[in-house]
């Protein structure tokens, strides 16, 4: 406030204020100063992704899933499955009962609709990709009711479909205010389950349909997901194949790849603003096999839409200990694997670290540039 110089001067300011309320106030008095609203801040939209690898409840492990019961396989990984926004999976072998069975195959798997999918379900599975070399062990019956099965139980499903149409299209989840596309394409054979403009059967892993599929794909959705049936099993060597395709679908847009078949664990490659995992593993796999003895469980986080951490959980699948159900492995157990995952992955310019026994892969972390290199 102003200091007034004398009373005469205060009897003058108070007339004046009172002609003006006599006077209804027609003078324009200027508004108070109100201060600007902060501007809004977008919350951030975080999610975390679960990926595991390939998934058999036939074969072996029928035997131990019908006493048991289907749960019994994601009894041992089922808090970290329902603690990830979204949880995925590659599901080898048909749901079904029926089918004629492919011929001149050794190995041919099926496994109860029903029950598979409940246990699915009930352990927090929410997309599966069905691009594999067993998909269609019992034909396109096989695969019909393997389709019909998920859609019933409500878990969607990518990499197969009654023509080649269907096999590419993309499923996209809307979760925490982000849209994930997920894709998925197999590059193993038999030919024969290949799926052709009139025929099902799964996608193949042609290089310009998954760079079509995922440029499409983004225009929809913040976040792309390609999994990829691939390589060579029982094996850390990459065919050169796997690298060219996998970094073909970043530089399309994806942000995760997701590979399966090895068995094994393979590389984990960090290109650009993308990861590519080479090979997940198996996860609960019905098959008593000496070679498939620990795998991970993959936790990728995202920011918007921007990757923001991958972390590896050693899990053990040696099935004469775990009976097909994975576990977690600790100490020195999972140091084991991480050291595995760490060696393997330097040769593709990316570093891993150990903490606390979970491999972690941070973007923001310094690394070497991607380059071809040899396996």
């Amino acid at each position: 406030m102003y200091p007034v110089a004398n009373k005469n001067s205060r009897k003058v300011l108070l007339s004046a204020l009172v002609v003006a309320v006599l006077a209804g106030c027609s003078a324009s008095v200027p508004p108070t100063p109100v201060s600007e609203p902060e501007a809004k801040v977008e919350p951030s939209r975080k999610l975390l992704i679960a990926a595991v690898g390939d998934i058999m409840l036939d074969g072996s492990a029928r035997e131990i899933m019908q006493r048991e019961g289907y749960a019994h396989a994601f009894n041992g990984t089922r808090e970290w499955l329902q603690r990830a926004d979204i949880a995925f999976g590659n599901l080898e072998g048909p749901l079904t009962r029926r089918g004629v069975p492919a011929e001149d195959k050794k190995y041919l798997f099926r496994s109860p609709p029903e029950e598979v999918v409940k246990s699915l379900s009930d352990a927090g599975f929410d997309v599966v990709s069905l691009a594999n070399n067993h998909t269609l062990d019992y034909g396109a019956e096989g695969l019909s009711d393997t389709i019909a099965a998920l859609d019933k139980g409500g878990i969607r499903h990518v990499g197969a479909g009654e023509d080649l149409q269907q096999a590419r299209r993309s499923t996209v989840i809307d979760k925490n205010g982000l849209r994930v596309a997920f894709l998925g394409y197999s590059l193993t054979f038999p030919e024969e389950f290949w799926a052709k403009r009139n025929q099902p059967g799964t996608a193949f892993g042609h290089k310009n349909h998954i760079v079509d599929d995922v440029k499409t794909a983004k225009t929809d959705a913040d976040i792309v997901i390609v999994s990829f049936h691939w390589g060579r099993e029982s094996t850390t060597e990459l065919r050169p194949y796997q690298t060219w395709l996998g970094r073909k679908a970043i530089d399309a847009g994806a942000s995760l790849v997701i590979g399966h078949h090895p068995h094994i664990l393979q590389a984990v490659e960090r290109y650009k603003d993308g990861v590519i995992l080479y090979s997940m593993g198996n996860f609960a796999f019905g098959s008593y096999s000496q070679k498939a003895r620990h795998s991970a469980f993959a936790e990728i986080e995202f920011e918007r839409d921007k990757l923001t951490q991958v972390r590896l959980l050693p899990i053990n699948v040696l099935n004469v200990d775990v009976l097909f159900q994975p576990k977690a492995l600790s100490g020195k157990q999972a140091d084991k694997v991480v050291q595995e995952l760490q060696q393997l992955s330097e040769k593709r310019n990316t570093t891993l670290v150990n903490e606390n026994g979970v491999a972690v892969l941070t973007m923001n972390a310094e690394t070497k540039p991607a380059r071809l290199t040899k396996n």
